[in-house]
C-alpha cells in the first residue's frame, strides 16, 4: 500500500514509535526515523535529530528530501512524556523546554513537511497528542499544555492546508503499555471499558487508519484510544 511512499515519524526509536516504523516498513513504505537516539531495525533509516533544535529538524529534512525525494508522510510522535513536576516548584525555563520540543519541534516538522511534499497528490499529518490535553493529574502542567497546543496546531493547519491535498489529524492516546504488559494488574484492565489497558499496536491501527490514501474526507479528527476511560465519570470513595 505504501510502496514509493516515504513516511517520516519522529521518536521512532522506542516504545509507540518504534511499531509505528515496523508497521509502516511492513507495507513497503520506506521508513524515516528522527530521534535523538538511533535505532537497529534494518528496514528504517535513522536521522540523529533533536526536535528542539529547529537546525537540526531543518538538516534533516534537507537530506531526506536529497536521498529519497517528496515526503508523504509524517507522524509527530516524538515528544518529551516523562516530565512531570509540581507546579510550585515547575520553573518557566522547564516549561518552555517541554514546548520547545513537543509542540515547537512538532511545527518545524510539519513546516518541512509541507515543502517537501509539494507537488504531490497524496498527504498526510498525523499529530500524537494525548488525552491529558483535556483530563490530566497533578504536575503534568507542560505535558498537558504541549498536547493540548498540538491539537489546537491541527485545527488550524486544517483550515490553512485546505488548497492541498494534505489531511491533518490528531491522535489522542490514554494509557498505552509498550513494554511489561504481562505485570499489569487485573484491576488496570478492568478499569478501561474496553477491559484492557492499550497496547502500541492501538496506535498503529488508527495512525494507519487516518495515512490510508482512500481516507481524505477524515481531516481535523482527534481519535481518543483510550479503551474509552476518559468516558468515566470517576469518584473517590
Amino acid at each position: 500500500m505504501y510502496k514509493n511512499k516515504v513516511v517520516v515519524i519522529t521518536g521512532g526509536s522506542g516504545g509507540i514509535g518504534a511499531e509505528l516504523v515496523k508497521a509502516y516498513a511492513e507495507l513497503d513504505a520506506t521508513v524515516i526515523c528522527l530521534d535523538i537516539v538511533g535505532g537497529d531495525y534494518k528496514r528504517c533509516h535513522y536521522f540523529l535529530t533533536d526536535l528542539g533544535k529547529k537546525e537540526e529538524v531543518v538538516a534533516a529534512f534537507a537530506t531526506i528530501k536529497a536521498q529519497f525525494g517528496a515526503v508523504h508522510v509524517l507522524i509527530n510522535n516524538g515528544a518529551i512524556s516523562t516530565f512531570n513536576k509540581p507546579v510550585d516548584t515547575l520553573t518557566p525555563e522547564e516549561f518552555a523546554n517541554v514546548i520547545n520540543v513537543n509542540l515547537v519541534g512538532a511545527f518545524t516538522c510539519v513546516s518541512e513537511f509541507i515543502s517537501a511534499n509539494e507537488g504531490q497528490d497524496y498527504g498526510r499529518i498525523v499529530n500524537i497528542s494525548s488525552t491529558r490535553w483535556h483530563q490530566n493529574e497533578a504536575g503534568w502542567e507542560a505535558y498537558g499544555a504541549s498536547k493540548g497546543g498540538l491539537v489546537s496546531l491541527t485545527n488550524s493547519l486544517v483550515v490553512s492546508l485546505s488548497n492541498t491535498p494534505i489531511t491533518v489529524n490528531v491522535v489522542s492516546p490514554g494509557w498505552i503499555q509498550s513494554a511489561d504488559y504481562d505485570a499489569l494488574r487485573d484491576i488496570d484492565h478492568k478499569q478501561h471499558p474496553s477491559g484492557r489497558v492499550g497496547r502500541p499496536k492501538d496506535i498503529v491501527n488508527a495512525c494507519q487508519f487516518l495515512t490510508h490514501p482512500d481516507n481524505d474526507f477524515v481531516n481535523g479528527a482527534n481519535i481518543l484510544v483510550d479503551g474509552g476511560m476518559t468516558k468515566k465519570m470517576i469518584y473517590q470513595d
